[in-house]
């Protein structure tokens, strides 16, 4: 299983150890995942995820799943979360379609 975020698709990055004598060696710095589940107030579904930590902290900062997905480009969420997104805004369409 790849270390990927399951929302933004992030990744492991690569940098340098440097020791004190300052010898560069190659390493890569993971990213730091949680398995969660997380709820969608307009599906009044749950959907379990492994996503990054610091997404997980802008998930609550934007009100949980369905804020931070109507308020986030097409182009950087993965094929998962645009599913989910499309299901939300087909919602919310029938919504307003019936009031």
């Amino acid at each position: 299983m790849s270390r990927r975020c399951d929302l933004l698709d992030t990744g492991p990055m690569s940098g340098n150890n440097v020791s004190h004598a300052m010898n560069k060696t190659r390493r890569r710095f993971e990213v730091n995942l949680c398995n969660v589940t997380l709820a969608s107030d307009s599906l009044g579904q749950n959907f379990r995820m492994r996503i990054a930590a610091k997404t997980l902290r802008t998930v609550d900062f934007k009100g949980g799943l369905d804020g931070f997905l109507m308020g986030t480009k097409n182009h950087k969420l993965t094929d998962k979360a645009k599913k989910i997104k499309k299901a939300i805004v087909k919602k919310a369409a029938e919504a307003d379609a019936a009031a």
